[in-house]
């Protein structure tokens, strides 16, 4: 006892003199600190601190126990996940630092996507915001609450680029767009971090996943990856970058493949690009047990090598699967494995919990279990609701018919999903509960008191049960419910219609081969239309959904995404006018899943697609363009867009561009617009993107407001990755769009004049 406390004060002195929490770090310091451990730590401690095991509360996958009850104890446990609850969390604090031999504290993880027990919108509808700032503040949000129950380590933001609808994950990215997706890597590891990570209310941030995981061929989840060098730098890459740049200390290894190299044994990421080139001095940790599915891979033959090779390749902490604690310090004896790359990886884990603030006090974020009383808070359940309304796109109001007047005496709502609680969550809801979301029906039965509002669910409602039979409930065929909903419809002044994928339809494992709507909604919604009353059609999902038919039939149609906790109510604030819709598609909207993937950006071919010749590039049976496009999205007021002015129309490679336009409300309501500007190099040593977003803008406009809308586009963001490798700039003529969407805007051009390598 005595030899543990003098190492705990030495920890400690190393620390206190350190100065203000929101100093910049000392280096020095840490670094001393960081030696002195490592000098007192045995070959199994080192490894211990490579170590992340399942705590028990959630799995998303199989399930590799370390079989040692008192592996904290015996310092054989870095970091702990699935379990939170300040008194938890303490208590296994507490092992850590005062039972076991160096003292040092343990992170504590879960995946806390879009939320903790307030749930935010998915982060595919955040991106639909185009609102970073906001979007931050939900980030920050979820710090709060998740720091409060001992949480000091999230698996989020989830950063990968994803073009195909049929990938389950494409709900917990951004979209198909490298330059909103870096936007919002950035804001969310800004909201989870905060300005200063050694507060008790900021937790780790982990960009993932690295690297290219949204490339999956056929959208299925943790399937193979190709693609480029030059793809992945300019489309994969720039959002982890950004993660980076705006602080993130940790970043989790993917578990795909890319060209032969399963990401979690790739040095050339891992080492090469994100530690040398990007400069990161966080901590890499694997996915769920993504160190031993090397053998599944075929590249290692038994567990030992596959943890070398993981090791060796730069992932520092090896997720439950125990193959660094259990396997690798007989590598290290045999020689077949440096201690000094143990030593490196621990070096990095170290530095993390000291720039957490855990060696200067432990127990900052389990001490006040009072502190949980912010968790559902009315400002945090404000806030979503705010963000749920921004995220909702409007793609169709034909004849005004939205919003709907409050006034209305019989309205029904016909659809499973719109009284399920648990799917308005989305997946990968953290601590939310169904109890605490509002479903659609309650929203509007809130917002209309003096109406009666009848519900029919029309398809089949999903109950409680496993994975399989939630999947087959929802893919159901029954049509027994279509009477019911046809009589209400009837009934009806107007018929709120909510079609789309119950929340097992969407996320990990949940890829889909059809991008169509799921059984028999399509059907149901045939009937409805056909009855002449007014129908508004109101889409929950988690990726971009075909619906070619809906939209040529149907009078309205709302994407209302997953929007967590405050769901019913945003929608029904929408619908009824209370708020305006200024929400846009972070991704396109195929026609059919055989367009798929689907994506604005696209390279330009030999044979430009036109539909009135054969030999071109399109199809016979549906057009080669999106239902509806990148960026699009209505807003109960119109806009328009007036004398695109550029600073200057030639460039040098230091300069910057500044971009003005005029923008109008011409419509009867204030609405707000997300102003968007897109760039193409007309010509270059590769083939370019036929259109790139550099920058948009959201702002509010009263009827008849304008307002001068500014853009400063510095010549260095027009780069791409050269002929012969690295950034480069080169000189020639751009064509620049500034307007509402990906496929139409005022257009200028400018020429570059100067070329050069840039960073």
């Amino acid at each position: 006892m005595v030899r543990k406390r003098l190492t705990i004060a030495l920890l400690y002195l190393l620390i206190v003199s350190t100065g203000a929490v929101a100093q910049p770090v000392d280096r020095a310091r840490e670094d001393s600190l960081i030696e002195a451990l490592l000098a007192r730590m045995t070959l199994e401690e080192k490894l211990g601190q490579l170590t992340l095991y399942n705590g028990g509360m959630a799995e998303t996958g199989p399930v590799v126990r370390e079989g040692e009850p008192d592996a904290i104890r015996r310092g054989r446990v870095g970091a702990v996940m699935n379990l939170f609850g300040a008194e938890a969390v303490c208590a296994m604090q507490r092992q850590a630092v005062e039972e076991s031999r160096l003292g040092i504290p343990l992170l504590f993880a879960l995946d806390v996507i879009h939320g903790f027990r307030t749930i935010f919108p998915v982060p595919l509808a955040e991106a639909a915001t185009f609102d970073p700032a906001l979007v931050e503040q939900a980030a920050r949000v979820a710090a709060v609450e998740a720091s409060a129950v001992g949480l000091n380590w999230t698996f989020a933001p989830m950063v990968d680029i994803a073009r195909d609808a049929r990938w389950g994950r494409i709900v917990e990215g951004s979209g198909e767009d490298p330059y909103l997706g870096s936007v919002m890597a950035a804001a969310r590891v800004r909201g989870f971090q905060g300005r200063d990570l050694r507060a008790p209310t900021t937790i780790l941030a982990t960009a993932k996943h690295f690297a290219a995981y949204g490339a999956a061929e056929a959208g299925r989840d943790y399937n193979t990856v190709d693609v480029s060098e030059r793809t992945l730098r300019e489309l994969y890459l720039p959002p982890f970058e950004a993660a980076v740049r705006a602080g993130a200390l940790s970043i989790m290894s993917a578990f795909n493949e890319i060209g032969g190299v399963p990401a979690t044994a790739n040095r050339w990421l891992l080492t090469d690009v994100l530690r040398n080139e990007w400069g990161f001095e966080g901590l890499v940790v694997s996915d769920y047990t993504s160190v031993w599915e090397l053998l599944f891979h075929g590249i290692a033959a038994d567990s030992a090598e596959a943890g070398r090779k993981a090791l060796e390749a730069g992932v520092d902490m090896d997720m439950v699967s125990g193959i660094y604690v259990r396997k690798l310090a007989e590598e290290v004896r045999a020689g077949r494995l440096p201690e000094a790359v143990v030593d490196e990886a621990v070096r990095r884990v170290l530095r993390v919990k000291y720039r957490l603030g855990l060696f200067e006090d432990p127990y900052r974020y389990c001490r006040d279990a009072g502190r949980e009383q912010v968790l559902l808070s009315p400002e945090h359940r404000r806030l979503a609701r705010e963000v749920a309304r921004k995220a909702i796109v409007l793609l169709k109001n034909e004849g005004e018919l939205l919003p709907l007047a409050d006034t209305l005496q019989r309205v029904a709502v016909i659809g499973a999903l719109a009284n399920d609680s648990a799917s308005v969550l989305g997946p990968w809801a953290a601590a939310g509960r169904p109890e605490d979301g509002v479903t659609i029906l309650e929203g509007i039965r809130s917002a209309l008191p003096g109406a009666t509002v009848r519900y029919a669910p029309g398809y089949a409602e999903v109950p409680p049960g496993s994975f399989q039979e939630m999947v087959a409930a929802a893919l159901s065929t029954d049509t027994s419910g279509f009477a019911e909903a046809e009589a209400v419809a009837r009934w009806a002044e107007v018929v709120i219609l909510v079609l789309g994928e119950h929340r097992e339809l969407s996320g990990e494992a949940a890829s889909r081969a059809s991008v169509e709507l799921p059984g028999v909604q399509l059907e149901l919604a045939r009937r409805l239309l056909a009855l002449g009353r007014p129908v508004v059609v109101v889409l929950m999902n988690g990726r971009p959904l075909a619906i070619p038919e809906l939209a040529a039939s149907a009078p309205a149609i709302v994407e209302a995404w997953f929007l967590g906790t405050e769901m019913g109510h945003a929608v029904a604030d929408v619908l009824f006018g209370k708020a305006s819709p200024g929400g846009r598609l972070p991704v396109s909207f195929p026609r059919a899943t055989g367009q798929e993937p689907l994506y604005y950006n696209h390279k330009p071919t030999g044979r430009p697609p036109r539909a009135e010749e054969k030999y071109t590039s399109k199809y016979v049976d549906v057009p080669w363009t999106p239902l509806y496009p990148f960026g699009y999205g209505l807003t109960y007021t119109t806009f328009a867009y007036d004398s695109l002015r550029l600073s200057r129309r030639r460039l040098g490679l230091d300069d910057t561009l500044e971009v003005v336009v005029w923008v109008t409300n011409t419509g009867r309501r204030r609405g707000e617009e997300v102003v968007q500007l897109y760039v193409r190099d007309e010509v270059a040593s590769v083939t370019r993107p036929v259109k790139e977003l550099k920058g948009f803008a959201r702002v509010e406009l009263a009827p008849g407001e304008t307002k001068a809308v500014r853009f400063r586009l510095p010549v260095r963001a027009l780069r791409f990755w050269g002929l012969e490798g690295g950034w480069v700039v080169e000189p020639g003529w751009f064509t620049l769009w500034v307007g509402p969407l990906s496929a139409e805007g005022l257009q200028a051009r400018f020429e570059v004049v100067a070329s050069g390598k840039t960073n």
